[in-house]
């Protein structure tokens, strides 16, 4: 990587040198324009519109034009102007992450520390970390004074630039005047859905699909020339049927969708996990259910033996009464015999 910028970070009396290089690349894949006819090329120069000559950059300096009269700036113009001129980026406020609209952010920047001690570098990597915050900072960069926010990523500090408050549009459009009704029901399917798709973000699961395609495209241009058939390529695409001017069935959408997001998620789950779980799960219980049978076993017959032990005292306790009643019965004519 080459640094595109050297400077310091003023943190408080703290002063911290590093160097800035460029943290995100563009992956798009480079064309240029043609003439359709013969394939040539079509290049773009700088002509003076008064003398009609090619201008090189070089040669090139800026201008402001009020409607009536045209201020040239030169280039030593531009860099006299203090804010220019300035080395620094001044840490100016440490705010929650949390207010920082994502709306304001641009380019990132890398910051490297650029000294041989880099101890208040890592003072300030450390702070920002057991804080929890992030520093709002000034600095000039390529002509442009800016505003930026200060945060660390990966044991890294990241300076990334922001627009000015004034640069940020309204949504300055017509709202509707009422708010659709979104019934109890629409709203809890709703939510369903969001909780299926829910997941950690990890940003190398997603790819530049048209760019995949483009190269795809070209390499297969390469080998076919113009002979290239293009659904051969990438298959036939099914084209749907214009739904623009159709009014969608809500409930019906959400839940096809719960359905279709079931589906895939079934189909993704591993297939050999599941079987060893079930295998796993049914070998443990069909060891202790011949114990646990077993027990139950033992224990209803011995209920069924106290049960009939029980019963069989019971009768003969009925049965002692009556035999009682007989001798009674038996004495007492034995006596009268007597007495007669």
């Amino acid at each position: 990587m080459r640094a595109i910028w050297t400077g310091s970070i003023a943190f408080g009396l703290v002063n911290v040198p590093v160097k800035a290089y460029g943290a995100t690349s563009d992956h798009d894949i480079d064309l240029h324009q043609v003439h359709e006819k013969d394939g040539g090329r079509i290049r773009y120069q700088r002509r003076c519109e008064i003398c009609g000559e090619k201008v090189s950059y070089k040669d090139i300096d800026k201008a402001y034009d009020d409607g009536e009269q045209t201020v040239v700036l030169t280039d030593e113009e531009m860099d006299a102007l203090p804010a220019e001129k300035s080395r620094e980026i001044e840490v100016v406020q440490f705010v929650p992450a949390a207010q920082i609209d994502p709306l304001t952010l641009e380019r990132s920047y890398y910051l490297e520390a650029d000294s041989k001690s880099p101890k208040a570098y890592e003072l300030l990597r450390r702070t920002l970390e057991d804080t929890e915050k992030t520093a709002i900072v000034r600095f000039a960069l390529r002509q442009k004074t800016r505003l930026g926010v200060l945060r660390v990523r990966d044991k890294v500090l990241v300076l990334q630039a922001m627009m000015w408050a004034d640069e940020i549009r309204a949504a300055d459009f017509a709202v509707p005047e009422t708010s659709p009704r979104i019934s109890a029901q629409e709203l809890k399917m709703s939510a369903s859905l969001v909780e299926q798709f829910s997941a950690d973000f990890t940003p190398e699961d997603f790819e530049d699909d048209y760019q995949v395609q483009l190269r795809t495209l070209i390499e297969a241009k390469l080998a076919e020339g113009e002979a290239l058939d293009t659904d051969a390529t990438f298959g036939q695409q099914e084209s749907g049927e214009d739904s623009g001017g159709e009014v969608i069935d809500l409930m019906e959408a959400l839940k096809r969708s719960i359905d279709s997001k079931s589906s895939k998620s079934s189909q993704a789950k591993p297939a050999k996990e599941k079987p060893a779980k079930e295998k796993a799960a049914k070998a443990k219980p069909a060891k202790k259910s011949p114990a646990k049978k077993s027990t139950s076993k033992k224990s209803t017959s011995k209920k069924s033996t106290s049960a009939k032990t029980g019963s069989s005292t019971a009768k003969k306790t009925e049965k002692a009464p009556t035999t009682q009643k007989k001798k009674k019965k038996a004495s007492s004519a034995t006596d009268k015999r007597k007495e007669a």
